[in-house]
Parts: structure tokens; C-alpha cells; sequence
């Protein structure tokens, strides 16, 4: 199935919450003046336009980055602070002072990394793919791979830098995702144990998530943090809640900005029918 396209949710609550952990992520790794390699399994097109007719359809930037984008950045705790100035910044690389825009992960990648840092684009999708590819500008040190990234990407391990960043971001359409997620992570940190490992899920299904979560707790693995802002309670009709962010080997700071981070985002995204979760699920 490839009839997903993220340009229907591009900005939304899960957006705010994947991209705000991830370029957590790559600003701490950016720290040391090293270069390190990011892999990306499911990358999109790159980069959104919010007045096109797949962000006009169902407005959800709206409730995510737009919700934040009026808001006093200097009462914004730091990461927040930082991931709205970035979507700002993007912007204006596109001209606009106004919310025009939003950037996909590639972006976020690509504006942290560091002289000599590699970049793996992976997306199946045809149409985003060939989007993806004009945005990302191959060169040596950035390829866009239209290939199952789950796939393509694994002769990518170990890196020859030491150091890695992997966002694993499927659509979930195929309820086997869940499992192949799970063994791909797997996979990668045998190959790798020192890698950071970023996987993105929706909240649908609750039981599909406790699944991941008690097989990423039996693999082995080591440091695994969990990181969930849902907009409303569980429920047994169709339609994503929430979202999370499971990180293998996570930044040491990383857990204690989101117990500032998470409340906030409630707060502004969410502010009756909100929760979070903030969670060790492996210790070191």
C-alpha cells in the first residue's frame, strides 16, 4: 500500500512532538565536533506546503505548530523554544514571516549536521520520493533512496563515523509496521549498539503500542525512553489520539527537558483532554 501522504498531517500535535524530540536529538549530538551519519527509514517529501490541498483538507497544523507559532517564545520551555525558531527559520529560508511552510524531517537533519556528517533519505512513496529527492540535492555527503528503508538501509551499519542518528517514522498503514519497527531496531542495535535510535508511533491501537513496547523491553536492548503527548483519552474508534517517540540510547538530558517540555504541550495543544508520558522503559 502507498496511498499515504504526510502532506494531510504535516505540522499537526505528532509532528510538534517527533520533530521537537529529534532535533533535540541532533543538537546534542552536534555538541561534539565530530561528524555523525543520520538514517532516515521514512523521510516524506521533505518539506510542506500549508496552503496546498492536502494541508487545506484537514488543517490539522492548526492544533500542532500553529497552536504554538503566536504563543510568547520566551515563557516556552528551551526545546520548544528552539523547535518553534527552527520552523520560523524555515519560513524565512521560503520568504514568509508568516506560518506558511513546515519542514519534514530531512530539513531538521540537514540543518544540524555537521561538516562531513552523512545523510541516508530513504522513501518509497513515487510522487514524495521524487518531491524528497529536489529538496535533499544529492551530493556525497546526502543521498535520497527510493527504496523500503527498513531494507536499504541496513548495510548502513556501523557507520564509519562511530556515531549515528536513526528516526524510524512508517506510516503505520500496514499493521505488520509495528512488528517490523521492532525487529528492524533490533537489527540496527546489534549491528550497532551505540547508535541513537528515534522510532515515531501513532496512538491508535493501544495494545499494538504495549506490544512494542514489552518486546523492545525482552530484546535485549539497553536505555530505552518513551516520550507520549496524546490530545484525548484512548479510544475504540478510528482515528490517531496521540503520538509517542521511543529513543534507544537518548541524549542524558533528554528525559529531563521533557518532564518540563510534555506538561507545556498539553497545556497549549490540549489543555482539558490532554496527557503525557514520560518513561524509562530500559534502564542503562
Amino acid at each position: 500500500m502507498l496511498s499515504y501522504r504526510h502532506g494531510f498531517h504535516a505540522g499537526n500535535h505528532a509532528d510538534v512532538l517527533k520533530h521537537l524530540v529529534y532535533q533535540f536529538i541532533l543538537k546534542y549530538m552536534g555538541q561534539k565536533n565530530k561528524p555523525f551519519n543520520v538514517v532516515d527509514t521514512h523521510a516524506g517529501a521533505g518539506a510542506y506546503k500549508l496552503s496546498d490541498d492536502f494541508s487545506q483538507k484537514t488543517m490539522e497544523f492548526e492544533t500542532g505548530i500553529g497552536a504554538l507559532w503566536s504563543l510568547d517564545k520566551q515563557q516556552m520551555p528551551e526545546a520548544v523554544r528552539e523547535y518553534v525558531e527552527a520552523v520560523d527559520r524555515f519560513n524565512r529560508e521560503h520568504d514568509s514571516t508568516e506560518l506558511a511552510f513546515y519542514p519534514g524531517s530531512p530539513w531538521f537533519a540537514l540543518d544540524a549536521l555537521p561538516l562531513e556528517g552523512k545523510a541516508f533519505f530513504h522513501e518509497l512513496h513515487p510522487s514524495d520520493f521524487d518531491l524528497m529527492r529536489q529538496f535533499v540535492r544529492t551530493n556525497r555527503y546526502r543521498k535520497a533512496i527510493n527504496d523500503d528503508g527498513f531494507v536499504a538501509s541496513m548495510g548502513l551499519y556501523p557507520p564509519a563515523s562511530k556515531r549515528s542518528v536513526t528516526i524510524i517514522d512508517p506510516p503505520y498503514e500496514l499493521k505488520e509496521d509495528y512488528k517490523r519497527v521492532v525487529d528492524y531496531a533490533k537489527a540496527v542495535n546489534k549491528r550497532f549498539k551505540s547508535g541513537v535510535i528515534a522510532i515515531w508511533y501513532p496512538v491508535v491501537d493501544r495494545y499494538r503500542i504495549d506490544q512494542m513496547e514489552s518486546e523492545l523491553a525482552a530484546s535485549g536492548i539497553r536505555n530505552v525512553q518513551l516520550f507520549e503527548l496524546s490530545v484525548t483519552q484512548d479510544t475504540d474508534e478510528k482515528g490517531m489520539t496521540g503520538s509517542g517517540m521511543i529513543v534507544i540510547n537518548p541524549p542524558w538530558t533528554l528525559k529531563t527537558s521533557m518532564q518540563e517540555v510534555l506538561p507545556y504541550l498539553v497545556k497549549e495543544l490540549a489543555p482539558s483532554t490532554g496527557h503525557f508520558r514520560n518513561a524509562q522503559l530500559v534502564e542503562e
